[in-house]
């Protein structure tokens, strides 16, 4: 049987590996035994964060509709409540958009439920 080397996938793992920590600070961007660390790392830290990315945009979203319903005299749970029960179904993103870009068609929204 021929002899198998594997010199060349060796350096194409090692390639992709310094590829990946590209731009990263000290020694894990050069540095094998630092850099394998720090691109797992990266890997589960961007896994995690694409999930907390949507939970803080829904409490932005929350928030900003709570700011623009308090000068109408109302809160932000009995506007879902009130939209909810009048049946509109407008997510809180264009909720939020509407009440930050055009407040008369949102204050025509909130007339609505009230």
């Amino acid at each position: 049987m021929p002899r198998v080397k594997r010199g060349t996938q060796h350096i194409k793992r090692r390639k992709s590996l310094m590829e990946k920590t590209k731009g990263m600070m000290w020694g894990r961007k050069s540095k094998i035994r630092l850099a394998r660390p720090a691109m797992l790392k990266a890997g589960v830290n961007a896994f995690r964060d694409r999930r907390n990315k949507k939970r803080s945009y829904r409490r932005l979203w929350q928030v900003r509709l709570n700011a623009a319903l308090r000068p109408l005299g109302t809160s932000y749970s009995r506007f879902m409540d009130g939209l909810k029960k009048a049946g509109i179904g407008l997510d809180r993103k264009v909720l939020s958009q509407l009440a930050k870009d055009q407040p008369a068609v949102f204050m025509k929204i909130v007339e609505k439920i009230k």
